[in-house]
């Protein structure tokens, strides 16, 4: 007989790693065929811009889950629960009322954590609490071996799984070679300042001062910039020529804007970074990666081999990487072949959906 499982987790809209991530298991042939799979959606926002903020009606969807998931537990009796728990804030208030239901009906939990910030709020009176009270007895899915240090207060090693998250297998090219040489740099995120958006505008700066030909798009939906706001900057650097914000792409055209990159530049210092998809995907698509010392990224990018890490907001150093990798076709060529085989390797699809029914069957087995 199959063990049941109820997966409490987030689904687009919006479209964040976390809400990818939960589509991926609750579309997951493997997960399926080998348990009794219940879903049940955490989130309220139908964007990235509602996510953290309160409003009458996340209020009455979470009382609309809180009586599904109410019955779910009276009828199925489910015999493990799977959680994407948020570490702070609105959404994790409302995370620990509905592991208190959880516990009260004795439902075993296993919790996957996509964001961070424990750590930040540890010495908070009600968020210790909160946590302490949460974590206890429970085992928990992180993404990378570098987070652990966030929930290390709260949860021994011995509880501790790592699970990088893997994307789909898309087809791509390995030959970079097009008419037009001239190397294009891609960014491809939220426009939000603590994504580097910024700094990336001030290293392209340097690199037009010192006379070298590159392209450089930045590809997302507004965040804290505005698509007025990126467009201004890249005047005042006078990069009109150079740079060029497309706006959104999804899909193909998103696939495309891969395809025709020759490096992907990410200098992150956003402070719920952990393992962006993003990133997996430029690997995939034979990309050597610029990035920074966050989250688990040091997992994804192999320092001198599949791409180059520099330290947050130092705009010199982009610069300096960047040129290098321009300067250096074979690098790059070299970098980004690196990047798909350990893309293959490690971080497809079927390699998530393994190591993630691997947890569970272990968990499951402890429990009986």
């Amino acid at each position: 007989m199959k063990s049941k499982i109820l997966f409490l987790l987030h689904l687009p809209p919006p479209i964040h790693g976390s809400s990818m991530v939960g589509q991926y298991v609750k579309e997951s042939k493997l997960i399926n065929e080998l348990y009794s799979c219940d879903y049940l959606n955490l989130l309220a926002s139908r964007n990235v811009s509602e996510t953290g903020k309160l409003n009458f009606k996340k209020i009455k969807v979470f009382i609309t889950l809180w009586f599904r998931l109410l019955f779910k537990l009276v009828r199925t009796k489910p015999d493990l629960c799977y959680v994407a728990i948020t570490a702070s804030g609105v959404a994790f208030f409302r995370d620990v009322l509905l592991i208190v239901l959880l516990k009260l009906f004795g439902v075993k939990r296993i919790y996957h954590m996509h964001n961070k910030g424990v750590n930040n709020y540890k010495d908070n009176k009600i968020y210790n609490f909160c946590y302490t009270m949460i974590f206890k007895d429970a085992e928990v899915i992180l993404l990378s071996k570098y987070l652990y240090l966030d929930i290390k207060k709260y949860v021994p090693e011995t509880k501790i799984h790592i699970c990088p998250n893997g994307i789909p297998h898309v087809e791509s090219s390995n030959d970079k070679k097009r008419e037009d040489q001239t190397v294009k740099i891609l960014f491809l995120s939220n426009l939000i300042e603590s994504k580097g958006v910024y700094v990336l505008l001030e290293a392209c700066k340097k690199l037009a001062e010192e006379g070298i030909d590159f392209r450089c798009y930045f590809i997302g939906g507004e965040g804290d910039i505005t698509h007025s706001d990126i467009n201004k900057r890249i005047k005042k650097n006078g990069l009109q020529d150079r740079v060029k914000y497309l706006g959104k792409k999804y899909n193909e055209a998103k696939n495309q804007a891969f395809e025709n990159a020759d490096i992907f530049a990410f200098p992150t210092f956003y402070p719920n970074e952990c393992f962006p998809l993003v990133l997996l995907e430029a690997e995939q698509f034979c990309l050597p990666i610029i990035s920074t010392f966050e989250g688990g990224i040091p997992d994804i990018i192999e320092e001198g081999k599949t791409g180059f890490m520099v330290a947050q907001m130092d705009v010199s150093a982009l610069a300096e990487k960047l040129e290098k990798l321009i300067r250096n076709p074979e690098l790059a060529r070299k970098m980004g072949n690196a990047g798909k085989i350990k893309f293959e390797k490690e971080f497809t699809l079927d390699n998530f959906e393994k190591r993630m029914c691997n947890i569970l069957n272990n968990k499951i087995e402890k429990e009986n």
